[in-house]
C-alpha cells in the first residue's frame, strides 16, 4: 500500500470526477444487477474474436455456457434450444481480469495498525458487498479480487479472494475453494518512524521488521511443535492430556508453515526482499507473491528460484523514496528471467483499467500479445492457486468472461458485458438505459434531503431558547438578613 497521503488524494480526485462527469460511467451504479438466486442460464456468446489465452484466438468463435461454466468453446458450437444468445459481432471476448492486490469491499479501514503482527484480524470478517467500488470494477472486466489487509504490519490481517458478485450478500462474495492468505510488509510502512505519532511503536527500522518476523516465526514453530506432540500422543491412545493453549495470533502463522496459507508480501527494495527470502527459508515456508516489487528487475533470478511471484505495478513511481529506482521494464524483465508475474492495482480506480495497464508491458519490454494478457488473467489466477477454474477460456472453467468491443489491450477498448458464474453483472447497454431513471432517483432524494433541512430549521427557529435561572439574590439567600 502506498502512503496514506498518495492514496487519499488519489481517492479524493477520482471520486470528485465520478460525481462530477456526466459522461463517466457509475457515478451512480444501480443497487442491484438483474441477477437472480437460482441457478445460471444456458448462454451462447457467439461470432466473437475469442482470446482463450491458453490455446490461441478463436476468430468467430462462440462460447456455450451451462451452469455457470464454460460448457464448449470454438468455431462451430450450436445453440440449445433454450439457451439465451448473445451476438458479439466484431467484439473480443477474454477471460475475467483477475486483480491479485486489492482493497475494495471492505467495511472501514484495512489497517490494524496498533501491533507489530496482526495475524488474528481477518477481512474475511468486514466485506461489505455494497461498496461500489464493486460495480465499478465490473464496469472495467475485473471478476476475481484478492483483497488484503494493509501494510502498516510486518504481519498484517488474513486476505481473501472474493468474486466480484454485485448485489450477493458478503456471504457469496468469497471465491469457494480459494486457498486463504496473510499481508506481510516490508520497508518505510511497517517500520512506521514516519507515520508515528507520540510513543513510536516497534519496529521503527527495517532490521527491526525483520526481527518482529523472525519471532513471530520462531513463536509458531514452538506452538505447532507443541500441538504436533499433543495430537501425536491422543492418537496413540494416551487419556486425561491438556491440549496447549490456543493462541489466535500464531495460528494463521502455523498455517502458513503448514503450506495452507499464502504469504502476500508488500515490498520495495532489493535488499529487504531478499531479506524476506532468507527468513522464508530459514522456517521452511514459501512467499507467493511479492507485492508491488518495484525493484525486482534487479533480483529476479532470486525470486524466480525460489518459486515466488511477483505482483507489480506497470509503471508507477517516485512517489516516496523507496519506489525511486522502480521502472516501466520491471513486469517484462521479471518474466524473462523467468518469474510469474501479474500487474496489480493496489486502487479502485486503478483496477478499472487494467487491461490496459498490461498492455504497458507491450511497448515497454516487449511483451507479445498473450504474455501481456496473462498479465491480468492466467499469471494471477496460478499465484492464487485457482487457475483450475479461472484465467483462461476453456472447456469446465468457471463462466467468467469479458466482452470488448475492440481488441483488450487497445485504448479504445470498452467492456460490454462482464459475466460471473455464467451470469451477467454488468451490461454497458443497461447501464447506460437505467442512467435516466436513477439521476432522476438521485434528485428526488436531494430534494427531499433539502426540503427536510429547511423545515428543521423553521422548527429550529420557532423554539425559544430556554431562559436561563437568575442567580440567587442577596436577601433569597439569607431571608432579607444583611
Amino acid at each position: 500500500m502506498r502512503t496514506a497521503t498518495f492514496i487519499c488524494g488519489a481517492r479524493l480526485l477520482i471520486c470528485c470526477a465520478l460525481l462530477t462527469s456526466p459522461a463517466t460511467l457509475l457515478a451512480d451504479a444501480p443497487k442491484s444487477p438483474a441477477v437472480a438466486a437460482e441457478g445460471s442460464p444456458i448462454i451462447l456468446i457467439q461470432n466473437a474474436t475469442i482470446l482463450t489465452v491458453s490455446h490461441g484466438t478463436i476468430e468467430r468463435g462462440s462460447i456455450l455456457i451451462k451452469d455457470g461454466k464454460i460448457a464448449e468453446v470454438g468455431a462451430s458450437v450450436k445453440a440449445p434450444k433454450d439457451a439465451q444468445i448473445i451476438d458479439a459481432g466484431g467484439q473480443f471476448v477474454m477471460p475475467g481480469i483477475i486483480d491479485c492486490h486489492s482493497h475494495i469491499a471492505v467495511d472501514g479501514s484495512v489497517n490494524e495498525g496498533s501491533v507489530s503482527v496482526s495475524s488474528t484480524v481477518n477481512i474475511g470478517d468486514v466485506l461489505n458487498p455494497d461498496d461500489v467500488d464493486i460495480y465499478r470494477d465490473l464496469a472495467g472486466g475485473v471478476t476475481v479480487a484478492n483483497v488484503l489487509h494493509g501494510s502498516a504490519n510486518a504481519i498484517g490481517g488474513q486476505t481473501i479472494v472474493i468474486k466480484l458478485r454485485w448485489g450477493q450478500p458478503a456471504s457469496r462474495l468469497p471465491f469457494e475453494g480459494a486457498l486463504p492468505g496473510i499481508k506481510f510488509a516490508l520497508g518505510e510502512n511497517p517500520k512506521r518512524s514516519n507515520f508515528s505519532r507520540g510513543t513510536a511503536r516497534y519496529p521503527a527500522t527495517r532490521m527491526g521488521v525483520e526481527e518482529t518476523i523472525r519471532g513471530a516465526f520462531t513463536e509458531a514453530r514452538d506452538y505447532k511443535a507443541s500441538w504436533d506432540g499433543y495430537n501425536k500422543r491422543t492418537a496413540s491412545g494416551e487419556k486425561n492430556l491438556i491440549p496447549p493453549r490456543r493462541d489466535l495470533r500464531l495460528e494463521p502463522l502455523v498455517e502458513v508453515l503448514e503450506g495452507k496459507r499464502y504469504v502476500h508480501s508488500h515490498c520495495y527494495r532489493e535488499d529487504e526482499i531478499l531479506m524476506l527470502l532468507r527468513v522464508a527459508k530459514e522456517f521452511g515456508f514459501k512467499v507467493r507473491t511479492f507485492q508491488h516489487v518495484l525493484e525486482g528487475y534487479k533480483v529476479a533470478d532470486e525470486i524466480a528460484a525460489s518459486g515466488a511471484g511477483a505482483s507489480t505495478f506497470s509503471d508507477w513511481w517516485a512517489y516516496k523514496v523507496e519506489a525511486y529506482d522502480a521502472i516501466p521494464y520491471n513486469a517484462a524483465l521479471m518474466t524473462r528471467r523467468g518469474v510469474l508475474v501479474s500487474v496489480n492495482s493496489d486502487d479502485a480506480e486503478e483496477a478499472t483499467h487494467l487491461n490496459q495497464e498490461a498492455a504497458k508491458s507491450i511497448k515497454f519490454g516487449g511483451l507479445s500479445h498473450d504474455e501481456a494478457l496473462k498479465l491480468v488473467t492466467l499469471n494471477p489466477a496460478i499465484q492464487l492457486g485457482i487457475d483450475k477454474r479461472v484465467g483462461t477460456i476453456d472447456t469446465g472453467k468457471d463462466a467468467d468472461l469479458v466482452i470488448y468491443n475492440h481488441d483488450p489491450l487497445s485504448d479504445y477498448a470498452v467492456v460490454q458485458k462482464t459475466l460471473i458464474d455464467g451470469r451477467v453483472y454488468f451490461d454497458r447497454q443497461r447501464d447506460i438505459a437505467d442512467r435516466p431513471v436513477r439521476e432522476k432517483e438521485k434528485k428526488a432524494l436531494l430534494e427531499k434531503e433539502k426540503k427536510a433541512a429547511k423545515k428543521a430549521g423553521e422548527k429550529s427557529e420557532e423554539k425559544k431558547p430556554e431562559e436561563k435561572p437568575k442567580p440567587p439574590q442577596v436577601d433569597d439567600v439569607f431571608g432579607g438578613a444583611r
